[in-house]
């Protein structure tokens, strides 16, 4: 076989099970046939010990939890709560909803009041990353069969014959990855849908209590007022999930969209597979190797449509929670002190890029800072201001009619004109099942800009 002065990626996997070339620097076929079929039965056997993959460009979610849930355990004590942490978010989740009464269009939900630890957070939120991730595990096979149709000639019939090996130790790699940002994740958010989108199918106002702990340190405030603070955010969050139809499966769309763009970055993956390759396929070296690549097999380089939509799900985020900042700041009006500093803190942590920007960049190469809350909490004040609460909310009733970019730079602008236009439940359907189509990549006319 010629010298070439890079290794080959396959060489270097066939190594790993003791097959080398002939004198001559070939492979013969008919004598590794055996080798081969050994080295294929071993490994499927340790990926059996992992539990049951999800198709061929599908991810092992059994490793990804196992490896999310051991994340979590690292990070420190994750003590499941205790009815005193349940009642005390209960009582939080109670008082909340009573102050939001006043303060939004929007009834109560029938979501309940849930304190979880970090790893009950990881399996309430999984079933949606799940979702959410599907369009990587695509593009991590197009890089796959990118590597297995570039061989030596010596190498192209064992390429073919291995290539459903080499496509499930990318997708271990993969799911380790995953399970890594999901597990960063859990160690962060103080609630259910703290990074501004739902990750649950049914409504619930659930706070991390260890986390919330964490958060409130340093702050010099009660940790009962911290808490009530963070209850009434979230629950104001599952209110408006739960009666805006349309609002959720946007968020979520908008996000599959972005992942399906994704890019692997070939050198970086090859680099990956032939390190991999070389310490072995074991559960263990997956979950090791997981956090060592975490963040560096995709393409740093957005394609211009995931500039577009990145922008679309950017504002949508900061119209969400700014909507969030103006119910909450009239809901603690006069009734807790320190709000405003509370609330400082939480678009303090939401512009830093902290463990929670991290691991998104982990999951789905996601940097998603919302920029613009404070003026779309502007321009939902102005609005309020100018209509009342009862035309404020309705807004959210078409995507059509919430604030745009544009709107953000002119919020007084945005209050006159805000909810003038009606428009007819027919086209709401229509436009969410233009975005649906979308998100399931047919074709079809793109969201508006959230």
């Amino acid at each position: 076989m010629p010298e070439s002065s890079e290794p080959n990626p396959l060489e270097e996997f066939f190594k790993q099970f003791g097959i080398q070339p002939g004198p001559d620097g070939t492979y013969d076929m008919a004598q590794l046939m055996g080798p081969l079929q050994q080295a294929m039965q071993q490994f499927s056997r340790q990926m059996d010990a992992m539990g049951s993959g999800d198709g061929a460009q599908g991810l092992n979610w059994t490793f990804v939890r196992d490896i999310a849930r051991k994340v979590t355990a690292a990070s420190g004590p994750d003590p499941s709560p205790q009815p005193g942490d349940a009642a005390a978010v209960r009582e939080a989740v109670g008082l909340a909803e009573l102050w939001l009464d006043q303060h939004t269009a929007f009834d109560r939900t029938s979501a309940t009041a849930a304190a979880w630890s970090r790893a009950e957070w990881v399996e309430a939120t999984i079933g949606t990353w799940q979702e959410l991730v599907g369009g990587v595990s695509a593009s991590l096979a197009e890089a796959i069969s990118g590597v297995v149709q570039r061989p030596d000639p010596e190498l192209a019939g064992m390429a073919a014959f291995m290539e459903p090996m080499m496509r499930q130790a990318a997708a271990g790699m993969l799911a380790a990855q995953v399970g890594q940002g999901i597990g960063q994740l859990a160690t962060d958010v103080v609630s259910v849908s703290d990074l501004g989108f739902p990750l649950t199918e049914r409504p619930v106002v659930a706070l991390l209590p260890t986390n919330v702990t964490a958060f409130a340190e340093g702050l010099d405030q009660p940790i009962a007022d911290v808490r009530l603070y963070l209850a009434l955010r979230e629950t104001a969050r599952q209110r408006l999930f739960a009666n805006v139809g349309w609002l959720g499966p946007q968020m979520l769309a908008l996000i599959s969209k972005y992942a399906r763009d994704i890019s692997i970055d070939a050198a970086a993956f090859e680099e990956a597979i032939e390190a991999q390759m070389s310490a072995g396929l074991s559960p263990e070296n997956l979950q090791e190797f997981g956090s060592s690549v975490a963040g560096k097999l995709f393409q740093p380089t957005l394609t211009p449509d995931q500039v577009d939509t990145l922008a679309r799900l950017e504002t949508l985020v900061a119209v969400v929670e700014g909507w969030v900042d103006d119910v909450v700041t009239r809901a603690t009006a006069g009734l807790l002190s320190r709000a405003d500093a509370l609330q400082e803190v939480v678009r303090r942590r939401r512009a830093s890029a902290g463990p929670a920007e991290a691991a998104l960049k982990t999951l789905l190469n996601l940097e998603l800072r919302p920029r613009r809350v404070r003026d779309a909490a502007n321009a939902w004040a102005a609005l309020r201001a100018k209509r009342g609460v009862e035309e404020r909310d309705a807004v959210w009733a078409h995507p059509d009619l919430v604030p745009t970019s544009a709107d953000l730079d002119d919020p007084l602008g945005f209050a006159e004109r805000g909810a003038t236009t009606q428009v007819a439940g027919d086209d709401l359907d229509a436009a969410l099942a233009q975005l649906l189509d979308e998100e399931s990549g047919t074709d079809g006319p793109g969201a508006t800009d959230g």
